[in-house]
């Protein structure tokens, strides 16, 4: 084994549930390196704040972080610089932290999102078509970009925070041009005529529940989407399966942003397939778990 010993972790709420310890310690051993991840919940740290943990990690000698909900873009102005792709997006998920204290803000969500769906759904579900995503916040931030990435003709946008949803349609018409962005102001006549339907809203997750899209606007010639992977299966992805509509659970995204992230963190890239197989065996795991209790 080697010497050398990777500090890194990640900081949000309700991150419990979370598989990134799991799935990055086992990069670890296949790299032979002494790493240990370590979740900051604030959820659970009482009294303390965002800014206190960056201060923390900087001084501890983290050599990074992930961050998820809801800090993807409070953290944002404590970083020391950004990725040009980060900058555009408008939200970080990843930083590395350089040795001299420097922090870097990185944004995985996006070629997580799109690997995923290229190798499940395919681009060709998705060329030249119009896609309805529900969230705006730091994942469907990413999200919205990567659907353009994929080839989709627009990406229209709903959020509980009408002003939050208009932020992001204003970012992709200068990014991408003026068309390929827009509001969705009534869910109930826009969602039914969409190619697909994406939630990058936290609504589903353990420890939130519920269904961010009325199960009856879900149709069969939809593709649907979901960013959460702790369930595998939410409510969102019951209700397409129930119509028979093809769907991407969160689950492949999470592999390929531990790729890319735990890239950032060690300059090595883990097997894909073997991160895979731990994200699979530690759900089975969990799954079988949560049955006999």
């Amino acid at each position: 084994m080697s010497e050398r010993s990777i500090l890194v972790g990640l900081i949000g709420r309700n991150i419990q549930n979370s598989l990134s310890p799991a799935l990055h310690e086992d990069a670890f051993a296949a790299a032979r390196l002494r790493g240990y991840y370590h979740l900051m919940d604030l959820d659970l740290l009482t009294g303390r704040s965002l800014p206190d943990l960056i201060a923390a990690i900087r001084a501890a000698g983290f050599a990074g972080i992930n961050v998820t909900y809801p800090f993807k873009e409070a953290v944002l102005p404590l970083l020391d610089d950004m990725t040009p792709e980060a900058r555009q997006i408008g939200a970080v998920n990843t930083v590395t932290i350089a040795s001299d204290g420097r922090t870097l803000g990185h944004n995985t969500d996006r070629v997580g999102f799109r690997r995923s769906f290229e190798e499940t759904i395919g681009r060709a579900a998705i060329a030249d078509k119009n896609v309805a995503l529900v969230g705006a916040g730091g994942a469907g931030r990413a999200v919205a970009f990567a659907l353009l990435d994929l080839g989709a003709a627009s990406v229209a946008i709903h959020d509980t925070d009408r002003a939050r949803a208009a932020a992001l349609v204003a970012g992709l018409m200068e990014h991408c041009g003026g068309a390929r962005g827009r509001l969705i102001e009534d869910p109930d006549a826009e969602l039914p005529a969409a190619s697909g339907i994406v939630n990058a809203t936290p609504v589903g997750m353990i420890g939130v529940p519920g269904i961010p899209v009325a199960p009856g606007l879900v149709r069969r010639h939809h593709w649907v989407a979901d960013v959460i992977y702790t369930p595998l299966e939410t409510e969102l992805i019951k209700a397409a399966l129930a119509k028979g509509a093809r769907v991407l659970t969160g689950g492949g995204m999470s592999v390929h942003q531990v790729v890319a992230a735990f890239h950032l963190f060690t300059g090595i890239v883990p097997d894909v397939e073997r991160v895979r197989r731990t994200f699979a065996t530690v759900t089975a795991e969990r799954m079988a778990g949560a049955a006999a209790g």
